[in-house]
C-alpha cells in the first residue's frame, strides 16, 4: 500500500542544470516478501518540464526515496515531448487522452482561468508551461494511469499552422 506522504512534497524543485523544473507526483513503498522476511523498496513518479512546452515523465525505483526520485528525473529527461502552446498559454484545441481504464479530458481555457485540474494533471500542466486549461480525469484514479493518459492526450495536440497546411490552406485564407 502506498504511503500518504507523497502529497507533502508537491512543490516544484529546480534541478541541477537549472533549466528544468521537476515535480514528484507519487512516492510508493513496495514490499517483496521473501523466505527471510520482507524487502522494502520505493518507486517515484516524477514530471520534468522547461515551462515552455517541453515536458516528460519518468518512474524511478530504488531502495531509498532520494535515489528513486533521482532515477525518475533521469528517466523523465530521456522521455520528453514537445507540445504546441497557444499564445495565451493554453492548449490549441480540446483533446482526450486514454490509457488503460483512465481517460483525461483537456480543454483550452480563456486567459485568467488558471489550471483547473487534479494533482497529477496539474503537475504536468505546470511543468509544461500551460497556464489556462480545464481538465477532467475520468475512470482510473491511479496516478500512473492518469499521467500516462494525460501524455497520450498531449501527444495528440497539433499546432494550428500544421492543421492548415495539412488541409491545403495557407494562413492568409484562414
Amino acid at each position: 500500500m502506498a504511503t500518504a506522504d507523497h502529497k507533502d512534497n508537491r512543490e516544484p524543485r529546480n534541478s541541477e542544470a537549472g533549466e528544468f523544473k521537476d515535480q514528484v507526483i507519487y512516492v510508493g513503498r513496495v514490499t517483496k516478501v521473501v523466505k527471510g522476511g520482507k524487502n522494502f523498496s520505493f518507486s517515484a513518479l516524477v514530471v520534468v518540464g522547461d515551462g515552455n512546452g517541453k515536458v516528460g515523465f519518468g518512474l524511478g525505483k530504488a531502495l531509498e526515496v532520494p535515489s528513486a526520485i533521482k532515477k525518475g528525473i533521469e528517466s523523465a529527461k530521456r522521455n520528453m515531448i514537445r507540445i504546441p502552446l497557444s499564445p495565451n498559454g493554453s492548449l490549441p484545441h480540446p483533446v482526450t487522452g486514454i490509457f488503460g481504464s483512465g481517460s483525461v479530458l483537456l480543454k483550452p481555457a480563456p486567459e485568467g482561468t488558471g489550471i483547473i485540474a487534479g494533482a497529477a494533471v496539474r503537475a504536468i500542466m505546470e511543468a509544461a508551461g500551460i497556464h489556462n486549461v480545464m481538465t477532467k480525469s475520468l475512470g482510473s484514479s491511479n496516478p500512473h494511469n492518469v499521467v500516462r493518459a494525460t501524455f497520450e492526450g498531449l501527444k495528440e495536440l497539433m499546432d494550428p499552422y500544421t492543421v492548415l497546411t495539412n488541409r491545403g490552406l495557407d494562413q492568409a485564407e484562414a
